[in-house]
C-alpha cells in the first residue's frame, strides 16, 4: 500500500483507519459524502490527506479518485441496523450497489486490493457460538446483513475475475472513540434526556461482543499484512460478549446515575434482524498474532468518556 483511497473516511470507523495509514507515511485519499461522517473526525490528519467531498453513487467522481491508488478500504455503508427495515432502497444503493460501484472503479484504475468491513449480522441468527467464517449461511434476518452479504459475493466474483485481492471482515459492534450510533449511543442521549429511566429495546438479556475501534483497525491491518490468499475472511470480535442490561448499568454508573428505572419493550430482540446472541469465533484473526487490547467494559467505558466530551455529537443526531 502506497496510496491508498478510503470511502467513508470522515466515519466513525473509517477516520481511524485514515489516522492508522497516515501514522504509516501512506499516500491517503478519504472519499466521503459526510452524510455520518464529519470532518472533525479528521483533525488530526488533515493536513495530510487528499479529501474529496462526493458520493460512491457519482461513478465518474469515484474513478477519478481512484487515479494511481493501489489499495482501497471500503468503509462507507449505510450502517443503521436498527431502521432497516424502513430503508430497504438506501440499503441496496449505498451498500450493494455502492460495493459494485468501487469495484468497477478499481477495475478501470487496475487496483488490485481491498478491504472491506461487513458484517456479524451475515449468519442471521446461529446455532454455533462462537460462530465460525466458514459456518453455513441460514436464512438472512436482517436486510442490512443482506445488503452487506451481497457485497461480499461482489468481492468474491472481481477476485475470481479480475485478480482482485479481498480481505472480508465480518465485525461485531464497535465502540470507541467518534461512535456515534449503537446501543450505548441510545442508552447516552436518553439518559442526557431523562437521568431517572431508560427505555431498552427487547429484554435487555440479547446477548452481544464488542471491540474496541481501534483493536478492530489493528486487526484488519494484520490480516492485510500478514494474510495472502486471493480471498481472505476473517470474523472481528472480542473472545467475550455481555448482555444488555449489563451495558445500561455500565452507561449509568459513568454518569453518575444511581436508581435509573429500566422500561423493556420485551420480547428476545430489539427489532426485527436484532439477533438475540451474537459471538463471533475470532481463532482465525488471533493466529495471526492480534488480541484485543480492551475488554467490553473498559471499552464502554472509554466510548462513553469520549461522548461525554463531544456532546456536539449527541445534539446532531
Amino acid at each position: 500500500m502506497k496510496k491508498v483511497l478510503v470511502t467513508g473516511g470522515a466515519g466513525f470507523i473509517g477516520s481511524h483507519v485514515v489516522d492508522k495509514l497516515v501514522s504509516l507515511g501512506k499516500e491517503v485519499v478519504v472519499y466521503d459524502n459526510l452524510s455520518t461522517g464529519h470532518s472533525d473526525y479528521l483533525a488530526n490528519s488533515a493536513d495530510k490527506i487528499k479529501f474529496v467531498k462526493a458520493d460512491i453513487l457519482d461513478k465518474s467522481a469515484l474513478a477519478k479518485s481512484m487515479e494511481e491508488v493501489d489499495f482501497v478500504f471500503h468503509m462507507a455503508a449505510h450502517a443503521d441496523v436498527k431502521n432497516n427495515l424502513n430503508e430497504p432502497e438506501k440499503l441496496l444503493q449505498q451498500n450493494t450497489v455502492g460495493t459494485s460501484n468501487v469495484l468497477e472503479a478499481m477495475r478501470m484504475n487496475d487496483v488490485k486490493g481491498i478491504a472491506f468491513p461487513s458484517t456479524g449480522s451475515v449468519y442471521g441468527e446461529p446455532d454455533i457460538h462462537p460462530t465460525p467464517a466458514d459456518a453455513p449461511f441460514p436464512v438472512q434476518t436482517s436486510m442490512y446483513g443482506a445488503s452487506k452479504l451481497a457485497g461480499e459475493g461482489l468481492l468474491q466474483a472481481y477476485a475470481a475475475g479480475y485478480g482482485v485481492q479481498v480481505f472480508i471482515f465480518r465485525f461485531v459492534s464497535t465502540m470507541g472513540e467518534r461512535y456515534s450510533h449503537g446501543c450505548v449511543f441510545d442508552f447516552f442521549k436518553k439518559l442526557k434526556e431523562n437521568p431517572v429511566q431508560l427505555e431498552i429495546l427487547g429484554d435487555g438479556r440479547q446477548k452481544k461482543s464488542y471491540l474496541y475501534v481501534k483493536d478492530i483497525v489493528d486487526a484488519m491491518f494484520t490480516a492485510i499484512e500478514k494474510s495472502n490468499n486471493s480471498i481472505n475472511i476473517f470474523n472481528l470480535g472480542h473472545d467475550d460478549y455481555v448482555e444488555v442490561t449489563p451495558i445500561a448499568e455500565i452507561v449509568c454508573s459513568e454518569l453518575g446515575l444511581s436508581s435509573v428505572k429500566f422500561i423493556y419493550t420485551g420480547g428476545s430482540r430489539g427489532w426485527v434482524g436484532d439477533s438475540p446472541f451474537i459471538h463471533l469465533d475470532n481463532s482465525a484473526i488471533k493466529s495471526l498474532g492480534w488480541q484485543p487490547s480492551l475488554s467490553i467494559p473498559e471499552a464502554i467505558k472509554k466510548t462513553v468518556g469520549w461522548l461525554k466530551e463531544n456532546g456536539w455529537v449527541i445534539k446532531g443526531r
